[in-house]
C-alpha cells in the first residue's frame, strides 16, 4: 500500500506542477480558443489541463518501471506501451480539438484507433464475465466489446465536463473507489502480491486528478479540456478491463466466496460499471436526446445533467458537489457490499444497501430543494455562472 501511495503523492505533485506551467504558457502565446455561443463562461481560459495530467501520469508510468515492486506488469511491457501509446494519441487528438474543434468524426474515429490499440497490440481485452462462468464466445466478440466499451466510456466522462472541478472530482472518487475496489479483489482471489496494473492505473488517475483539481476549481484557471477527459475515461476503462475481464469466472464462484447466490455473483462486474452510473447516464440521455432531434449524438447542447441543476437553482459549485455526493454514494454503497460479502458481515451486502438507501435520500432532497427557491432560481438566471463547457 505504501508504494501506491507514494505513486499517488508523486503524480499529484508533477501534475499540480506542470499544470501551474502549462497555464502560465497557454496564457503567453494566447493558446485558447475564443468564446464559443454554447460556452457559458466569459472570459478566454486555456483548455490544456490534459497536457499537465498526461505528462504527470507518463511520469508516474516511467517511475514504476524502475520500481522492483511494480516489475510484474513490466515484465512483459507491450500492454503497458501500447496503453500509453493509445493514450499519447487520444490526448494529441483533445489537444487539437480544444484549440481548433475538430470534426466529431475525426474526434470518434480516433477514439476507435486508441481503443484498438489497447485490445489489438496490448491484448488487454474482457475475456471473461464474472458471473458463474460467463466467458466470452470468440476472440473477434472479446475485441469488439473491449473496443466498444472504452469507447463508451471515453465519451461518457467527456460528456460531464461542463462544470469547474466536475471531471476532476468524480473521476477523483470514482477511481479511489475502484483502487480499494481492485486492492481487495486481488487479495480475495488469492495472488500472490497485491501490486498489478489496474491498482496501478487507478493509483495514478487519483493522484493526477489531485493535482489538478486546485487549478481547476471554481474560479478555473485551466480546464482539462477533451485531452484530459477523453484521457480519464480511456484509463479509467483500460483498469477495469485490466482486472475484471482478465479474471477466471471459475475463482469468483459464490460457493468459493461465501457471496449471496444472486446479488453477489454479480458485484465484480457491477463495481466498475457503477462508478462512471452519472456519465454513462449523461451519455445515454445526450444521444437518445440528440437522436431524436434527428441530430448527430455528438453534437453539442446545454442540456446535460449540470446543466439542468443550474436550471434548477443551484451555484455551478453546489451542483459539483452534489455531484460528487451521488458518485461517492453510489460507488460506496457497492464497495460495501462487495466487503461485506467477503468479511461475512452482519447481514451482509444489506450493509451496502442501507448505506445507499440513506445516501440517495439524502442526495434527492439535495438535488430538488433548490425547486423549492424560487428567488434564488430568479437570481440564478439572471446571472448565469462560468462553467467549463461541455460537449
Amino acid at each position: 500500500m505504501t508504494q501506491y501511495l507514494l505513486t499517488i503523492l508523486f503524480t499529484a505533485a508533477v501534475t499540480l506542477a506542470l499544470s501551474w506551467v502549462v497555464w502560465k504558457f497557454a496564457l503567453r502565446f494566447r493558446l485558447y480558443p475564443g468564446i464559443r455561443d454554447r460556452d457559458v463562461h466569459k472570459t478566454p481560459t486555456p483548455r490544456l489541463g490534459g497536457v499537465a495530467m498526461f505528462l504527470g501520469v507518463g511520469a508516474a508510468f516511467a517511475l514504476s518501471s524502475r520500481n522492483p515492486y511494480f516489475a510484474i506488469f513490466w515484465t512483459d511491457p507491450v500492454p503497458v506501451l501500447s496503453l500509453l501509446g493509445a493514450v499519447l494519441l487520444i490526448v494529441l487528438v483533445g489537444v487539437v480539438d480544444d484549440l481548433w474543434d475538430l470534426d466529431w468524426m475525426i474526434k470518434l474515429g480516433a477514439q476507435f484507433i486508441a481503443a484498438g490499440i489497447i485490445a489489438w497490440f496490448g491484448q488487454l481485452q474482457i475475456l471473461s464475465l464474472p458471473m458463474g462462468a460467463l466467458t466470452v464466445g470468440s476472440s473477434w466478440v472479446s475485441f469488439l466489446l473491449t473496443v466498444f466499451a472504452l469507447v463508451v466510456v471515453m465519451n461518457a466522462v467527456n460528456f460531464i465536463d461542463g462544470l469547474n472541478g466536475l471531471v476532476a472530482g468524480v473521476c477523483l472518487i470514482a477511481n479511489g473507489v475502484f483502487f480499494a475496489y481492485s486492492y481487495l479483489l486481488v487479495r480475495d482471489t488469492g495472488a500472490s502480491t497485491y501490486f498489478n496494473l489496474a491498482s496501478f492505473i487507478a493509483a495514478v488517475l487519483i493522484g493526477a486528478c489531485l493535482g489538478f483539481l486546485p487549478m481547476n476549481w471554481t474560479p478555473a484557471k485551466l480546464f482539462m479540456g477533451d485531452s484530459g477527459a477523453l484521457m480519464l475515461g480511456l484509463l479509467m476503462a483500460s483498469s477495469a478491463v485490466a482486472i475484471t475481464g482478465q479474471l477466471d469466472p471459475a475463482v469468483l464462484d459464490p460457493e468459493q466466496l461465501g457471496r449471496s447466490q444472486l446479488l453477489g455473483a454479480f458485484i465484480p462486474i457491477l463495481l466498475p460499471v457503477v462508478i462512471v452510473l452519472l456519465p454513462l447516464l449523461d451519455f445515454g440521455l445526450a444521444v437518445i436526446r440528440r437522436q431524436w432531434a434527428g441530430r448527430s449524438p455528438f453534437s453539442p447542447d446545454r442540456k446535460h445533467l449540470h446543466h439542468r441543476m443550474l436550471d434548477m437553482g443551484h451555484s455551478d459549485r453546489d451542483a459539483v458537489l452534489i455531484f460528487y455526493a451521488w458518485t461517492a454514494v453510489v460507488s460506496l454503497s457497492f464497495l460495501l457490499m462487495y466487503i461485506g460479502t467477503q468479511q461475512s458481515w452482519p447481514g451482509d451486502y444489506w450493509i451496502g444497501i442501507g448505506f445507499g438507501a440513506v445516501g440517495v435520500a439524502a442526495c434527492i432532497v439535495l438535488t430538488l430543494l433548490p425547486s423549492y427557491r424560487p428567488s434564488r432560481r430568479r437570481a440564478r438566471r439572471a446571472q448565469p455562472a462560468s462553467p467549463e463547457t461541455s460537449s
